[in-house]
């Protein structure tokens, strides 16, 4: 049986650095997962996951701890996920037989779909489905075995395609300032989590913002029609991609999104561009008909985040199925004008009054001292960090978790500590926690040479009064 139409040589290398960077951002995930899920949803965490499985069947949210769950057992998962990502990013997976090869790649999927789906709040991101829709494309991508199956890298294109249309519908149908060009006047001060250079970035000149707002509608409505077009077209399209999102992860911290998003570029990229293609083998029979089922099935359930695209009411972020086999994406449809932080601190004295003294928490990365530059820590997830930024939006983003997370700092947690960056009280736990929300924004260029301070703070309101153990 002829498979000319099949596969094509002609983008070993672009499978190649794909497949080695796609196990990378894996092992970041899978170490995101191991070094915090103890304090968010162990046993003894804000969200357990032993209640959690009480409640919700193996239907709604397949995982292997619906077996067994223990935090030893998820750390074990975990581990081994990273470990197998890190053989990969080794290149174990041209090493092996093509079949051996798939089940590795199935194997990191079916963990970390399994850490997700038991996940709750804290996995609710959407570059955590973006990881498992790529994750599940890549088990049907070959290894040296094969030539690239054509079939799947226009998958992976139209996973892109997805991501970017959907990023840029969003933004045109939510926020005026994206119609009017005027968002970037304050993204880069008002995002979850910004990065060394982010100060920098918001005091660019305004006209420049608008330029970089007009190049990013052309990047996400237009640029991903190309990546449907001949070679070299569909190679400049994707190049033009990353080189947006290597902005974006200049101006930010945005977990593995940005990377992922590059990462997933490669696959419209024709590598016989820079490099020779080696004469690959056909595939075998076996091989062919699964991806050409994997194809037709993926088809089937474009069908619910294709209409989703062309609605008036299109949703972000949102996974059609419980295997995130194929899902909606996008984000900032809106753009907040003030930033908002909950700075927390406790006191060790026994009564309250007003001169009582209180100290404050430090996060690892989001805005707390004003003299701290903020830091660079994608593509690696601080999820607490996130989460307090939502819950500086609205309270009930953080009613599920935010009285938990109190309750572990007084009891001096330790396992909820090593997710701060300074724990004021090391000798013993605080008597009373309160949290207070302050208006954040970033100092001039005057304010930051007379104080040395990279943000001015002002306060709002009390966000939890004194609280203590009952």
């Amino acid at each position: 049986m002829e498979w000319f139409w099949f596969a094509s040589s002609d983008y070993w290398l672009s499978r190649l650095v794909f497949q080695r960077a796609l196990a990378g951002i894996y092992l970041v995930a899978f170490l995101c997962a191991a070094l915090q899920f103890r304090a968010l949803i162990g046993e003894r965490g804000m969200l357990p996951v032993p209640a959690y499985l009480r409640r919700v069947p193996p239907r709604v949210a397949p995982s292997v701890f619906h077996l067994h769950y223990s935090d030893r057992f998820f750390a074990l998962c975990a581990w081994t996920g990273a470990a197998l990502s890190l053989a990969l990013v080794a290149g174990a997976g041209d090493a092996v037989p093509l079949a051996v090869a798939m089940l590795m790649w199935a194997v990191l999927w079916a963990l970390y779909l399994s850490i997700v789906n038991v996940g709750q709040t804290w996995y609710g991101f959407g570059w955590e489905s973006l990881l498992l829709e790529a994750g599940f494309l890549a088990v049907f991508l070959g290894n040296e075995d094969t030539a690239p199956p054509i079939l799947i890298l226009f998958l992976l294109r139209w996973l892109l395609f997805r991501v970017e249309f959907g990023a840029g519908l969003i933004k045109l149908r939510g926020d005026a300032c994206w119609r009017n060009l005027t968002c970037l006047y304050y993204h880069h001060e008002t995002q979850p989590m910004p990065g060394p250079l982010s100060w920098f970035f918001h005091h660019l000149p305004r006209p420049l913002h608008r330029v970089e707002v007009a190049a990013n509608h052309v990047t996400q409505l237009v640029v991903p029609f190309l990546l449907f077009t001949p070679q070299p077209v569909a190679s400049a399209a994707a190049g033009l991609i990353a080189l947006t999102q290597l902005w974006l992860v200049l101006s930010g911290n945005f977990s593995w999104l940005n990377w992922i998003t590059i990462v997933l570029a490669l696959s419209a990229v024709d590598g016989s561009l820079v490099a020779d293609a080696p004469a690959l083998p056909h595939p075998p029979l076996w091989y062919g008909i699964l991806v050409i089922a994997v194809t037709a099935l993926v088809v089937v359930l474009s069908w619910r985040p294709a209409r989703n695209l062309v609605s008036r009411h299109q949703a972000m972020n949102r996974s059609f199925d419980p295997l995130h086999l194929v899902n909606t994406y996008g984000a900032f449809g809106t753009v907040g004008r003030v930033r908002h932080e909950i700075v927390i601190e406790g006191t060790d004295e026994p009564t309250v009054h007003p001169g009582t003294v209180w100290r404050e928490y430090e996060f690892k990365g989001k805005p707390g001292d004003v003299r701290r530059l903020p830091r660079q820590f994608a593509p690696y997830h601080l999820r607490l960090d996130w989460l307090m930024w939502f819950a500086a939006l609205s309270p009930a983003y953080a009613y599920s978790w935010f009285a938990p997370f109190v309750e572990k700092l007084l009891e001096g947690d330790r396992d909820t500590l090593r997710l701060l960056r300074h724990n004021p009280f090391p000798d013993a736990p605080p008597v009373r926690i309160r949290a207070r929300l302050y208006r954040y924004r970033f100092t001039t260029w005057r304010e930051l040479r007379e104080t040395g301070a990279w943000w001015h703070r002002t306060y709002v309101r009390e966000f939890l009064p004194p609280t203590r153990l009952s």
